[in-house]
């Protein structure tokens, strides 16, 4: 993975920036629910199951600031590693992805297509790009831009100016993460989505999904203690 260009000296990734004059949150909705349960879908597994060993943060519709004189953009999803989300959220400069404050550029930035105006093959991806997001995934489950529906590319920085290539391996050896197509429930929904992987190529589950799972453990566990003849209610 070729490293991400020298930020300018108005990016050095300081802590102590003025940042009263930016507009973090300005109540636009996202696109429609189904976009919203697939930035949960996301963002929520990576908190609820994943364990990199390493800290990171996973966001969804967040304003991302590249610079303090432009509008930022606001991915679908973003993920950094080898980050510390701040302790305390509430003051302005927590309430948008600085890199001046996490340190570094996302590691992975996901958008998700819902209309043929979004720009995600053109200027999103342009400007993601120039500012050095290592990973860029594009997601368009209806084909209004693209087929096929899940497109993954990857900074190149040989030429005079950063451009993403398309790559066939859906992997982001940073974090050990992969993406796939995957058709179930989630939240009540079935639907096809997409989902995160872990190094080994298994589903990383959702909290919902994790607690069936120790539950069902817990049953087996059960049964067989009862095949025993051991009365698991005796058992601390």
């Amino acid at each position: 993975m070729n490293a991400a260009p020298a930020s300018s000296p108005e990016e050095e990734y300081v802590t102590h920036v003025d940042v009263s004059h930016l507009v973090t949150e300005d109540d636009t909705p996202v696109d429609n629910p189904f976009s919203e349960k697939q930035m949960r879908l996301l963002t929520e597994p990576l908190y609820s199951s994943w364990n990199p060993g390493m800290p990171f943060v996973a966001m969804a519709n967040v304003g991302l600031y590249f610079s303090l004189k432009t509008p930022p953009f606001v991915p679908d999803t973003m993920v950094a590693v080898e980050v510390n989300i701040p302790d305390d959220l509430m003051p302005k400069e927590h309430r948008a992805y600085f890199p001046w404050v996490y340190g570094k550029v996302p590691d992975i930035v996901i958008e998700i297509v819902s209309n043929k105006v979004g720009d995600e093959l053109t200027r999103k991806m342009d400007g993601y790009a120039r500012h050095g997001v290592p990973y860029y995934v594009v997601y368009d489950p209806e084909g209004h831009i693209q087929f096929p529906a899940l497109q993954y590319f990857n900074l190149d920085l040989s030429g005079k100016s950063p451009v993403y290539r398309k790559i066939d391996r859906p992997y982001f050896p940073m974090a050990e993460l992969g993406l796939v197509e995957w058709e179930g429930e989630y939240e009540g929904r079935h639907a096809p989505w997409i989902r995160w992987t872990d190094g080994r190529g298994e589903l990383i589950a959702t909290g919902a999904e994790r607690a069936l799972s120790e539950k069902n453990r817990a049953d087996k566990l059960a049964d067989k203690l009862r095949e025993l003849g051991i009365d698991p209610a005796t058992i601390s």
